[in-house]
């Protein structure tokens, strides 16, 4: 089971580096993630959500195989990877996978204009070395679905990362 921990930075540009530090320590093998997503609140009110992952991407290239397969019996290939693409595509634009964006969009309409939030879901981590490398970017915790002793210990590391 993934744990949503939501941090609330100064900038987004705050936000998006302690994103990058967790795929870079994901590809050390120290924590997996399930999904990263930037939250930001524009200077003027408006929310934006910086996905990491393309659904329809995604879509749009498992739609493309299957239609061109489909295509391959009817003798029009490249006819059926364009149909196949377009639907793939389309279907996946419409699933939403991850953090859920109704929740980060509610939560990213209480941060003062100018903020970022950092929302993952961490399906598993070695926190001895992956906080010591996140919490010198400071941060607050905004929601969390780990234990409280857990999030306590978050809390402490990135209180700790900054004071130093």
């Amino acid at each position: 089971m993934s744990n949503l921990i939501a941090v609330g930075y100064d900038d987004v540009a705050t936000a998006k580096t302690v994103r990058d530090k967790l795929f870079q320590l994901q590809s050390q093998h120290l924590i997996t993630l399930e999904d990263a997503v930037v939250v930001e609140r524009r200077p003027d009110g408006k929310v934006k959500l910086h996905q990491t992952r393309s659904t329809a991407g995604t879509g749009a290239m498992g739609g493309a195989l299957w239609g061109g397969l489909i295509g391959l019996i009817f003798f029009m290939p490249f006819l059926g990877a364009a149909i196949g693409a377009a639907t793939g595509a389309a279907a996946g634009s419409m699933v939403d996978v991850g953090a859920d964006d109704r929740f980060m969009r509610q939560v990213g309409e209480d941060l003062t204009p100018g903020k970022a939030a950092l929302f993952v879901l961490v399906v598993s981590s070695t926190p001895e070395k992956v906080l010591p490398e996140i919490a010198p970017y400071g941060g607050h915790i905004i929601s969390t679905s780990l234990s409280q002793e857990a999030e306590e210990h978050l809390r402490e590391a990135v209180q700790a990362g900054q004071t130093r």
